[in-house]
């Protein structure tokens, strides 16, 4: 499975519980740390774990080796690393404070909306 397909599954996952403003970044250019990017707001803690534990339930699912899993108890951001896609999850207001795409500015947006439902 390459890791578009991995980044599909976790766009996928978190639109399916509601996760607000998807946004991948490719930062294969930019960072030795992943290819991609995924970054989701949500309107709550329990729902940015409950977008968390989607993501790792259908990588699992998918055979694909989830690495670790940080920030899930205090829910205000939470990194699912999933090898060459991270996944961060945010409460909207966390969200707007570590600004990542701003930060990684350098990195282009995939588009997602053929993976999210409408």
């Amino acid at each position: 499975m390459n890791t578009k397909e991995i980044l599909e599954i976790a766009v996928k996952a978190a639109d399916g519980k509601r996760a607000e403003d998807i946004v991948a970044l490719d930062v294969q250019g930019v960072s030795f740390m992943a290819d991609y990017f995924l970054i989701a707001a949500a309107n709550s803690k329990r729902q940015v774990q409950a977008i968390a534990d989607a993501i790792v339930e259908d990588a699992r699912k998918a055979g694909i080796e989830v690495k670790r899993v940080e920030g899930k108890q205090t829910g205000n951001w939470v990194l699912v690393d999933l090898g060459d896609v991270v996944a961060h999850i945010f409460q909207k207001e966390q969200r707007e404070y570590y600004n990542l795409e701003k930060l990684w500015s350098d990195a282009p947006i995939v588009n997602v909306n053929e993976w999210l439902e409408d």
